[in-house]
């Protein structure tokens, strides 16, 4: 039976960013297999459907562990205003769920 386990990692954003505006801060949440790391589904605060989709296909399927890999392609493919926002709520994200595999699953 696959467990997974429900992740929010949050940041700030540029005070003129419409995310800021309509959020007052970012969120990424993750879904987790804890058996393996690996992301079985994500979704952020967005002003467009497109940005979330997007940020999906960097994310699905991956080891959630996996942070230079994942940082880099953050890095490469995803120009958005929200770039470093999103990669500060991932490690925001990648540091409580090694706290809660270590503390319930080890």
């Amino acid at each position: 039976m696959q467990e997974t386990v429900y992740i929010i990692g949050d940041s700030r954003t540029n005070m003129d960013n419409a995310i800021t505006v309509i959020y007052n801060s970012y969120y990424i949440a993750f879904e987790i297999d804890v058996s393996n790391d690996k992301i079985i589904d994500v979704g952020c605060t967005h002003t467009i459907d497109i940005t979330e989709n997007f940020i999906k296909k960097i994310f699905m399927g991956k080891n959630i562990t996996d942070s230079d890999k994942i940082e880099l392609e953050i890095q490469r493919r995803y120009h958005g205003t929200s770039q470093k926002a999103l990669i500060v709520s991932y490690k925001d994200a990648l540091k409580k769920y090694q706290t809660i595999k270590n503390r319930f699953y080890v």
